[in-house]
């Protein structure tokens, strides 16, 4: 079947989209086109402001509106000033939030290094990160990279360029999740709980 040019490049647009499949784009694409026209336009909208009216917080690198230089997280003096979580994407900013359990402040790297993908250290922002650490009185630095291997290189890379620094550098710990079988549980996580087991209190 051969379709009209606008239906094919919108199911080509959405099939480009991560997780979505030709099948899944094609049921989008025939639903938008008998939806409500409200629904479309609002769509259409949304998607041109995500562009026009987002920008990148100039502290930390987590995304913000672009009437705003700071994001509201580097805007909040409440925060604790002295703590920085490095993330790789602005998505793990919102993971971290969701436990309600930090409040410090976080640094986004926008990626991880992947010399397979030629990512390097100048790709992403280390520089500014090593800048803020040197000149804005921080005492510790979590790496909250993912348990990859390219997050695990990242942090690994990132330890080094701030071992000269007065800081702490830790890492975020990793092992069974709660409700896990040891059964199921892979090689890498079982060795990470090992290596991370802490004494039990009276």
């Amino acid at each position: 079947m051969i379709l009209p040019k606008p239906i094919q490049d919108l199911i080509n647009a959405l099939s480009r989209l991560p997780g979505i499949g030709p099948k899944t784009a094609s049921r989008l694409t025939f639903f938008l086109l008998t939806a409500p026209d409200d629904l479309s336009k609002d769509l259409a909208a949304a998607l041109s402001a995500i562009k026009s009216e987002t920008t990148y917080c100039q502290t930390c690198f987590n995304i913000t509106t672009s009437d705003q230089v700071l994001c509201e997280i580097c805007r909040n003096e409440d925060r604790d000033q002295e703590v920085i979580c490095v993330v790789e994407e602005p998505l793990d900013v919102l993971a971290i939030e969701r436990t309600e359990g930090y409040n410090g402040r976080y640094h986004v790297l926008q990626g991880a290094l992947s010399p397979i993908e030629g990512i390097g250290p100048d790709d992403l922002r280390i520089r500014e990160l090593i800048t803020r650490v040197s000149g804005e009185g921080v005492h510790e630095v979590i790496l909250a990279t993912n348990p990859s291997m390219e997050g695990d290189a990242t942090a690994m890379y990132l330890r080094q360029r701030l071992a000269s620094l007065p800081v702490r550098t830790t890492r975020l710990a990793r092992g069974l999740p709660v409700g896990g079988d040891l059964e199921y549980a892979d090689q890498h996580t079982l060795l990470r709980a090992l290596a991370g087991r802490q004494d039990m209190g009276d």
